[in-house]
């Protein structure tokens, strides 16, 4: 008689935004079906989206100096707390996940000093003895699926049935923010201004699609009252500030379609099934990070002079590649995806990327 397989307990380590965190969904999946126990550790910002993946046994935090766009001081009492944190954990494996651009090596060290056994990453830099598998990612591989390679790699595997689509736990009905009516939401905010439509120009799409019969909900934190307040105006719900991550999934859920920059809604309004308007300033790759596995359009300059210079701020006058996208544009992509998802016969999304509608698209 063969003895039961024993699964390992596994530490996932997505230390980014919300958006990375929601891109590496399939691969917790993936690691959740081979293990008895699965922790996500990641930052801050990530922490209410990591909340919301399936698989996830346990949410840690940890507030990485090397992560960010805010200086974050080194501390040896937090760095500390984190080694005691993962040494009670009693993790047999952790798997790293880091975008194309990014080290592993920082928190490699750390698993190790924490008693992990065994370590998993891409990584570009030699390292040493941090990892136990020194990954090497595909070429222009889009996020999620450089995160789920690393994993099948590692011997995880996505169970049977799963398509390795984004994904969240059920969001709940929002219709009492919402009301019953359909509608488009419009997401203006970005935590990097480059990533964004100006206020004016966001508050010109929303009087555009209004006056083009749409019913527009326009969505924001708390932190983003004023920008939404402007853009909602005298023609769409204001939703700033009334939601949180799970809640705001609910709003997407029950949009026809979502009109947002290179954010994190992108990829909420994704893990909930939601065609996307990408409004994709071209600093990072659209290839590498375009809303994965729903229909979507990708709209904006993507051979603009910022190309891939990973700026947070417009380095142009009048942030062409993002405010040049013109109205008809807009009410075109809005309409096509619109029209897709009433479709009875449309196509699914493709499996391992997106059934992407050609207007304006580059990836």
């Amino acid at each position: 008689m063969t003895s039961p397989r024993i699964l390992p307990r596994t530490l996932v380590v997505r230390l980014d935004s919300a958006g990375d965190v929601l891109l590496a969904g399939p691969a917790v999946r993936a690691v959740a079906d081979g293990s008895s126990y699965t922790a996500l550790l990641c930052g801050p910002q990530g922490a209410q989206a990591a909340r919301l993946l399936p698989g996830v046994d346990e949410v840690l935090t940890y507030d990485a100096p090397w992560v960010g766009f805010e200086q974050v001081p080194v501390s040896r009492a937090e760095t500390s707390r984190l080694l005691d944190t993962l040494s009670a954990g009693r993790f047999d494996r952790a798997l790293v996940l880091v975008s194309y651009h990014q080290s592993p090596l920082p928190i490699a060290l750390l698993l190790k000093l924490a008693g992990v056994g065994w370590t998993a990453a891409d990584s570009e830099d030699y390292p040493g003895a941090l990892l136990d598998l020194r990954h090497r990612r595909l070429p222009h591989r889009h996020e999620a699926l450089a995160a789920l390679d690393l994993a099948r790699d590692a011997g995880f595997a996505l169970p049977p049935g799963d398509d390795g689509a984004l994904r969240i736990e059920a969001p709940p009905d929002t219709t009492h923010l919402t009301g019953p009516e359909p509608y488009v939401v419009l997401h203006p905010g970005a935590a990097v201004p480059a990533r964004a439509w100006s206020p004016a120009r966001a508050a010109r799409a929303a009087t555009a699609l209004a006056a083009e019969g749409y019913r527009v909900v326009v969505t924001g934190g708390r932190a983003e009252r004023d920008l939404t307040a402007k853009v909602a105006g005298q023609h769409a719900l204001d939703l700033g500030g009334a939601t949180d991550l799970r809640q705001l999934a609910g709003v997407l859920a029950g949009a026809r379609v979502a009109v947002t920059g290179n954010t994190g809604p992108a990829h909420l309004a994704a893990a909930v099934g939601t065609p996307v308007v990408s409004l994709f300033a071209p600093v990072v790759p659209a290839e590498r990070w375009a809303p994965y596995g729903v229909p979507h359009v990708l709209l904006g300059d993507q051979g603009a002079p910022c190309a891939e210079s990973r700026a947070r701020h417009c380095p142009l006058p009048g942030h062409p590649c993002l405010d040049g996208i013109g109205d008809a544009e807009v009410l075109a992509a809005v309409a096509a995806l619109d029209e897709d998802r009433t479709e009875p016969d449309a196509e699914p999304p493709r499996e391992g990327g997106s059934s992407e509608t050609e207007r304006g698209a580059t990836v």
